[in-house]
């Protein structure tokens, strides 16, 4: 019998609280993606696993997918993570994470999924938070509210839309703690429901970073790999949008593989992944952490992170237009290859 991911391949050949912001219909890609982005941000800094900020974040995102039309709920998950002091002690520290999912109905039982990463990254040692690195200042907006508001504009733009296979939209909790959120939604799926996910796709980091990435997992089949990524590709060059996929400098992280986020979690359990992220895999980094060349408003060659640059104000002021621009750009590939991969109207 053919796996579903076989047959999925074999169809998609064959067929080729809040003061709210407007949800009012957009006229230019990537306009409710960066006015999300910029709403989140501001009025949720600070987003870290278990605390306040973050628990009225995954309310508020609930809430905007409610509004489109959505059956969505929170699940919340209990996890802990190590946090070394300044002498070296480590303790573990215990969090409830809340994940937001909202629900788009296909007319078979299999399933893409859309994910992002709503929480900031919290310290992990007194060396963190004297580094300034995550806290309740961070606002997150390449880290992960960006990733959150592409992902609202795309449910926006389907929520109407009959399409053959079902989408999750997932707002995932403790990314930054070691993808918490995505394995405890994994630990709580049967065999059979991991088996009727065809594709996920992960959006992260995708301001800052010198050019669009689109990455399978090291696990996703050949086949899948043209349907995804290699089509992601297309499209981009169709728009004149630079894009690429990691050339594979690294042998850690292969030709054509991204690494270190939420999507990891699902590519180790076999699950077909594409990777959406913007940094710089040429310079020859390690492991993608260097997003774009050194300079002196980046002098590590990333925001990772980093509260002091990592927010609008900062993004606004040395990269000029970014966040609106690379909204667009992500929104443009993504939507028309979501109504393919989804095939729309074919109930």
């Amino acid at each position: 019998m053919l796996s579903a991911s076989r047959r999925w391949v074999a169809a998609l050949a064959f067929s080729a609280g809040f003061i709210f912001p407007a949800l009012a219909k957009s006229t230019h890609p990537g306009e409710i993606a960066t006015t999300q982005t910029r709403y989140i941000a501001t009025y949720f800094p600070g987003r870290m696993t278990g605390t306040p900020a973050e628990m009225l974040a995954a309310d508020y995102v609930r809430q905007q997918f409610a509004l489109m039309g959505y059956q969505s709920d929170i699940r919340t998950f209990n996890s802990r993570y190590i946090y070394t002091s300044a002498d070296k002690q480590q303790n573990w520290h215990k969090v409830t994470g809340s994940t937001v999912i909202a629900a788009h109905e296909g007319r078979v039982k299999q399933q893409i999924f859309i994910v992002a990463h709503l929480d900031t990254y919290a310290p992990n040692s007194d060396a963190d938070v004297a580094a300034n690195l995550g806290g309740l200042t961070l606002q997150g907006v390449d880290d992960n509210a960006a990733g959150v508001g592409v992902m609202l504009e795309l449910a926006d733009a389907l929520k109407n839309m009959p399409t053959q296979y079902g989408i999750r939209f997932i707002a995932t909790s403790g990314e930054e703690e070691g993808k918490l959120g995505a394995e405890s939604l994994l630990s709580r799926m049967s065999a059979a429901e991991k088996k009727n996910i065809l594709l996920v796709i992960n959006l992260d980091n995708l301001i800052v970073g010198e050019k669009l990435y689109f990455n399978s997992g090291k696990t996703t089949p050949a086949a899948v790999r043209k349907l995804t990524r290699d089509r992601a590709l297309a499209i981009a060059r169709s728009l004149g949008i630079a894009a690429a996929m990691n050339p594979g400098l690294n042998p850690a992280y292969p030709k054509g593989t991204g690494c270190c986020n939420d999507a990891e979690a699902f590519d180790k359990a076999g699950i077909p992944v594409l990777s959406v992220e913007a940094t710089n895999w040429s310079l020859g980094n390690k492991d993608g952490y260097q997003q774009r060349k050194k300079t002196r408003d980046f002098p590590q060659g990333n925001s990772w992170h980093n509260a002091r640059l990592d927010n609008q104000q900062y993004l606004d002021k040395t990269l000029p237009g970014r966040i609106t621009h690379r909204s667009r750009e992500v929104v443009s590939v993504m939507l028309p290859l979501l109504k393919e991969l989804a095939k729309t109207g074919k109930v």
